[in-house]
């Protein structure tokens, strides 16, 4: 009945949506509300282990956006001094002259997987999205053929690559070793992201052609006409600040004491809020006041790019509210229940139960840690289980099949100005095709290690 009720809340969200017309931000929330009344939940939290639809709702935004908020909008600003500075210009121009237009979505492919190995996906999905939206005016080229490469590298190191949180987390649950892993989904996820990357999205660009949406890309990708440049390194530097920043926090949580005042100050200068508020400080100097930009100037740029950041912020916000309704209500619970009986291979069912959990909440942190829960026990007692591969398998099998549930799917939508069923066309086909890619990868490579 569960999962009955969540297939009805996925087509309700759709027709509401495409046929009503009604605005995603309302629709998401008005289908949160029917879902929890479906599946029993009380209106109001009565206790802590019972929440009501009101506080889920609420607590589903508050936690997207406690995040997000401050990603996007620091993240913005980042993106629009690069803009106003012609620095994501001159990135987008020696890619290109590097690259060639015609190759410009592999070039988009490895820049999101390096980029996105330290840092959490929306992280460098907003750090990345003015060197998309300048190549994509520039080239003529689909936002689609670039775009697909770049989300696909960056979900890659997302699900598979340690130090990210889930997969780290995992690598606990399984006891397994870090320094394998890391090396096991190199080898896995490099393919991975070249076929759901440049292959796909050339393969699919050339059947949706999506042009940078004005309102944002106005903000994000201006052209500098008669200006001079500014440095590449200065600019790519820049760029990477919280790159290094979230990277040194990685190692310093593998190599220092956790009690050092050495690792207290690593880890909170990589965290992502910090490690951004920091880059942006430092594009105000570095593509601003040393460039002769005034004060006001700078403050004028910071203050117009986050107005098209509301209606983006709103959606993803109601996704969450919407994922948070579906794991309240112990549709994945439910799920996990069924999945425990089984017999199959722990490589194969941790892959499953995270697909499963995936598909009815939406959440691939959520998903994974089940997963990795319910599937570690039998691994220990099933003879000759590579711990490492595992924890791949369960990252990958939390990828798939991102739809409406998701607030990434949303966030995706409204960047790249696509509909409902062209981001099903495209976003959640190419996180289908990473799960299933990277699950007969790791079972390849399970027959040798």
């Amino acid at each position: 009945m569960l999962l009955l009720i969540v297939l009805a809340a996925i087509i309700a969200l759709l027709l509401l949506i495409t046929v009503a017309k009604l605005n995603p931000f309302v629709a998401l929330i008005v289908t949160a509300i029917g879902v929890g009344l479906a599946t029993g939940m009380p209106l109001f939290t009565t206790s802590p282990e019972d929440p009501g639809i009101v506080d889920s709702i609420k607590t589903g935004m508050g936690n997207t956006l406690g995040f997000l908020a401050i990603v996007l909008a620091l993240g913005t600003m980042l993106g629009k001094m690069m803009a106003e500075s012609g620095g994501a210009e001159r990135i987008a121009q020696t890619l290109i002259s590097r690259f060639g237009e015609k190759n410009v979505h592999w070039a988009m492919m490895f820049v999101a997987f390096i980029v996105g190995i330290p840092v959490f996906f929306q992280v460098g999905f907003v750090l990345l999205i003015p060197l998309l939206f300048t190549i994509a005016r520039q080239t003529g080229v689909s936002l689609v053929k670039i775009g697909v490469p770049l989300v696909a590298g960056l979900s890659v190191v997302h699900g598979l690559v340690p130090p990210h949180p889930a997969a780290m987390a995992a690598v606990g649950i399984f006891q397994a070793d870090v320094g394998l892993t890391i090396l096991y989904s190199l080898i896995v996820g490099l393919p991975t992201a070249i076929l759901a990357g440049p292959v796909y999205g050339n393969w699919i660009g050339k059947r949706i052609h999506k042009t940078v949406p004005k309102e944002i890309g106005d903000q994000l990708a201006e052209k500098k006409e008669g200006k001079e440049l500014p440095g590449f390194f200065n600019t790519l530097f820049t760029v990477l600040v919280p790159v290094f920043l979230m990277l040194s926090a990685s190692i310093a949580e593998l190599t220092l004491p956790k009690e050092s005042l050495a690792f207290g100050v690593f880890r909170f200068l990589g965290d992502p809020v910090i490690a951004l508020l920091i880059a942006t400080i430092y594009s105000f100097f570095s593509l601003g006041f040393f460039r002769g930009l005034s004060r006001d100037t700078v403050l004028k740029f910071t203050n117009d790019c986050l107005a098209p950041t509301a209606t983006i912020l709103l959606v993803i916000g109601a996704g969450g509210a919407f994922n948070r309704v579906l794991l309240d209500s112990g549709i994945g619970e439910y799920i996990a229940e069924l999945a425990e009986g089984s017999n199959v291979s722990p490589i194969i069912l941790g892959w499953g139960i995270a697909a499963m959990i995936r598909v009815a909440t939406g959440s691939a942190t959520v998903s994974m840690m089940t997963a990795a829960g319910i599937v570690a026990p039998i691994a220990a007692v099933v003879p000759g289980v590579n711990l490492e591969l595992l924890v791949l398998a369960t990252g990958a099998g939390s990828l798939i099949l991102s739809h409406v549930n998701d607030s990434g799917f949303w966030m995706i939508k409204e960047y790249f100005g696509m509909t409902v069923k062209e981001t099903l066309q495209t976003w959640t086909v190419l996180e289908t095709i990473i799960a299933v890619v990277a699950l007969g990868l790791i079972l390849v490579l399970d027959l040798f290690v």
